[in-house]
């Protein structure tokens, strides 16, 4: 019998949209000596066969593909031991969290954990009866700017956190696709605050090593809605854009019809009737694009954060104020359309600076280290993590498990639920 060490773990991947190409080409090229993708699920049969097709292209063999109502089925037939959840809507994630459980697997899931509580209640309920091993892929703390942030805290490098500043900014090409997609309706994302911004509050609760208490929001839809239509003298616009009549016209115009967009979303429309292209004004958007948020946290840090979908400008700036000092770091990211082909998220070095000013000291520019690769070098990095060799060291707590997910997930729904009742505090505990 082979050694149990040496032997392959078996992988599913649930979702086959765009996120899950990366998955993908890790399973099947460069960690293919260590790992054997097994099977696909997803509503959509020709997303699967899509990604079926590049993978004889490259040589490689076609892997079963199954629909979420055979899931049971996968299970008895393929016998994974890992099950990658890279699914759309995000409200769809927990089914499969809890299910791979169930059956015995561990999870790799994309942020968000989940949306809601009654579905954080069954993820929680079924690892604790299952003793499985969730990891939330939180990208951007492998991309090694950010990696250094927490490191000069952690060394600290000015004392103990007191108050945090944080601003993001999606532009006008990135930020606008939220508006276009299932992302635009609060009940499949939970809004920006949870489906993006979880991404943020992972990262500031992983940067100060602490655990959010309470928060309070304010958000409106400023930008995508009528006025700006009006404004920008679009008035006569469609419910898509590859119907639209404006689309010569509009800045906001998708082409569905260049080939990476075509053969994963438009020439399978036909399988679930998903538009990959509706209208960035459209006045069934629930979500907002505007937001604001005052968090506290368990030691006593204060965080001011803002999120605004439509500047002329991808990236975000966040400064650390401590008892010995300040930290400044910014960054400006390459845009990118989900599925476009494009780097997601990539940095150059010379938008990136981080900048120590240590009590009573001139402050220094610090040198900053940059990798290629999508979300400021951190995918490479974070698939390194999830199928290399070496599991070993982990000195600045880099994985995420299911709390961490959690944690991040409650921030961005403790703020939706502020925002709706007027900008009262949520206290964060008390929602678990």
């Amino acid at each position: 019998m082979i050694n149990k060490i040496l032997e392959k773990k078996r992988y599913v991947i649930v979702g086959t949209g765009s996120r899950a190409s990366m998955y993908i080409e890790a399973l099947t090229d460069k960690y293919s000596d260590r790992t054997n993708l097994v099977a696909f699920c997803d509503s959509n049969l020709g997303r699967m066969e899509y990604h079926n097709q590049k993978l004889m292209h490259a040589g490689r063999k076609p892997v079963p593909t199954y629909h979420p109502n055979e899931i049971d089925q996968l299970f008895h037939e393929c016998n994974p031991d890992i099950i990658i959840v890279t699914t759309g809507p995000d409200r769809t994630h927990s089914k499969y969290i809890v299910k791979a459980m169930r059956m015995g697997c561990d999870v790799i899931t994309e942020k968000p954990i989940t949306i809601d509580m009654h579905s954080t209640r069954e993820i929680l309920r079924a690892q604790k009866e299952t003793g499985r091993n969730i990891q939330v892929t939180f990208n951007y703390r492998y991309a090694p700017p950010r990696a250094q942030v927490r490191s000069l805290i952690q060394n600290g490098e000015i004392g103990s956190i007191i108050s945090v500043n944080f601003t993001w900014y999606l532009n006008t090409r990135h930020g606008a696709d939220y508006f276009r997609r299932w992302h635009r309706k609060l009940e499949n994302s939970g809004s920006l605050l949870i489906h993006k911004a979880a991404h943020h509050f992972d990262l500031v609760n992983w940067w100060i090593n602490d655990r959010p208490e309470q928060v309070t929001a304010i958000g409106a839809k400023q930008y995508y809605n009528e006025g700006t239509a009006e404004r920008l003298g679009l008035t006569d616009h469609g419910d898509r854009c590859l119907e639209c009549r404006n689309k010569t016209e509009c800045p906001f115009y998708l082409d569905l019809r260049e080939d990476g967009q075509r053969e994963l979303y438009l020439n399978n429309e036909k399988y679930d009737g998903y538009i990959r292209d509706s209208c960035v004004f459209s006045p069934e958007i629930n979500i907002w694009d505007t937001m604001s948020a005052t968090v506290s946290y368990v030691n006593g840090v204060q965080m001011s954060y803002s999120l605004n979908a439509f500047s002329p400008e991808e990236g975000y700036s966040i400064v650390f104020n401590g008892t010995k000092g300040r930290l400044d770091h910014s960054a400006i990211e390459r845009s990118y359309v989900s599925g476009d082909g494009n780097i997601p998220g990539e940095l150059r070095q010379s938008t990136v600076r981080t900048r120590l000013l240590k009590e009573f000291s001139e402050p220094v520019e610090l040198e900053v280290e940059t990798r290629p690769g999508g979300h400021g070098g951190g995918d490479p990095l974070l698939l390194e993590e999830l199928f290399g060799r070496d599991k070993s060291g982990d000195s600045l707590s880099q994985r995420a498990d299911h709390m961490d997910g959690v944690w991040s997930m409650l921030v961005g729904l403790g703020a939706c639920q502020s925002i709706q009742s007027g900008g009262k505090p949520v206290i964060l505990s008390e929602l678990l």
